[in-house]
């Protein structure tokens, strides 16, 4: 059994991490850490965990979490890691996280975009981008690994064969997208209350989303040249799911929805969790909730020969914390299937 410490274990992501973990055959979740409820079990926060996860959070002790877990996966706010990853990679630890701080290859786009201090150069080169389907080799090898957001999975896996192929023009990608209420983690903002977000659809963070350098950094190094794209982010009045449609333009003209199917098909046709719709089936967020799965459907627009292309995910799932256990299975040798092999709730 490996021994695995969650640290930010009481937010919507942490528990979503212990919940899939509490059931996997290799794991043993030795360590749980919340700042705000040291003391308390986390079935006393999460009662759903009675009886199943009843372990008591610990306060942020280094030296006592170090002698119970080998590896460590911590869902804190984006400074906090600063303190605490470098010590853990210093004592030879490893480490997903799901901060911001070590998904950009370039400190400065961090710093500009996040308007705070990087301070951990020295780890950048050994980070890793948690994208499995992209990254696997390197995840494999990596003793530091940073879990992506769920805008930037949702947004890459989808446009990835089109860029890969160089198929689309560079310019003008244009990307619409709506996360569940989640997305935004365990806090007690107003803007998040329900009665602000019941009944209610809306735009948010236009052409400032911190998300948008992220998934340019990635197209870019898919597409082998910078890519800059339109991004715009919606807040839907749920707790849970993504939907992202993304407009290309295609290069030729003589596609069909048929011939982009085969496309993606064949460039997926080794990954579990990338379910390549067929023709003129579309994603749908319950369908993809609560799973590790992320569906994607590409449509060629005749009259304006674009390519859009629609893609569902569970923005705690492979959008967080399932992608972060397929990443951690992969660190440990596992089959990266493991413990993430049930359908979406559905219902």
């Amino acid at each position: 059994m490996f021994k695995i410490a969650v640290i930010g274990a009481t937010g919507y992501v942490g528990t979503e991490i212990i919940r899939l973990l509490v059931q996997h055959p290799n794991i043993e979740i030795s360590a749980v850490v919340s700042k705000s409820f040291t003391g308390q079990s986390l079935s006393e926060i999460y009662p759903n965990f009675k009886n199943l996860f009843d372990k008591t959070l610990m306060d942020m002790d280094l030296d006592l979490l170090c002698e119970k877990a080998d590896i460590f996966i911590t869902a804190l706010p984006h400074d906090a890691s600063r303190d605490i990853i470098p010590e853990l990679i210093s004592r030879g630890k490893k480490v997903i996280d799901h901060s911001a701080a070590f998904r950009f290859k370039d400190k400065n786009v961090y710093e500009t975009w996040y308007k705070t201090v990087h301070g951990m150069d020295d780890l950048l080169d050994r980070a890793v981008y948690g994208l499995p389907e992209i990254y696997r080799k390197k995840i494999s090898d990596s003793v530091l690994v940073a879990n992506p957001g769920c805008y930037p999975t949702c947004t890459i896996l989808a446009i990835a064969p089109l860029l890969r192929n160089k198929l689309v023009h560079l310019s003008n990608i244009v990307i619409d997208a709506a996360s569940g209420v989640t997305g935004a983690g365990r806090k007690s903002d107003l803007s998040y209350s329900f009665c602000e977000v019941n009944e209610n659809f809306k735009a948010y963070g236009v052409t400032n989303h911190r998300h948008t350098p992220e998934i340019e950094q990635e197209l870019s190094a898919l597409a082998g040249e910078d890519v800059i794209i339109s991004f715009t982010p919606h807040l839907i009045p749920m707790k849970r799911g993504m939907l992202c449609t993304s407009y290309l333009n295609l290069k030729d003209n003589n596609w069909t929805s048929e011939s982009l199917y085969k496309v993606y098909r064949e460039y997926y046709k080794d990954e579990f969790f990338v379910r390549v719709l067929e023709p003129g089936v579309l994603p749908e967020t319950k369908n993809v909730s609560g799973s590790n799965f992320i569906d994607i459907s590409v449509n060629f627009d005749k009259r304006t020969n674009k390519a859009i292309v629609i893609s569902a995910l569970d923005n705690l799932g492979k959008g967080a914390a399932g992608q972060a256990v397929q990443c951690m299975n992969i660190m440990l040798g596992l089959n990266e299937k493991t413990g993430l092999c049930h359908p979406a709730f559905y219902l």
